[in-house]
């Protein structure tokens, strides 16, 4: 595993040492560790939805929607 040195203002390093002091984190490394996978699941649920996005508008005009027609769907699907 490769290291890295960070500097971080006072306020910033109270904080990582404020939220290890309940645990969850075994250290400041953990911490980040966690923080950064966040960061990095966050921006391909980003890049996903911004795909869909595009395909959606590629797609062309969509048809007018039907409010009705929606919520008959969404109890059939869902309400049970």
């Amino acid at each position: 595993m490769a290291t890295m040195n960070i500097s971080l203002p006072d306020p910033m390093k109270n904080w990582i040492e404020e939220h290890l002091k309940d645990g969850t984190f075994s250290n400041s490394s953990d911490y980040l560790r966690h923080l950064i996978r966040k960061d990095q699941e966050r921006t391909f649920a980003i890049k996903m939805l911004q795909q869909e996005i595009e395909k959606g508008i590629q797609s062309g005009e969509p048809e007018p929607f039907d409010l009705a027609t929606f919520k008959n769907r969404m109890k059939e699907k869902y309400v049970r």
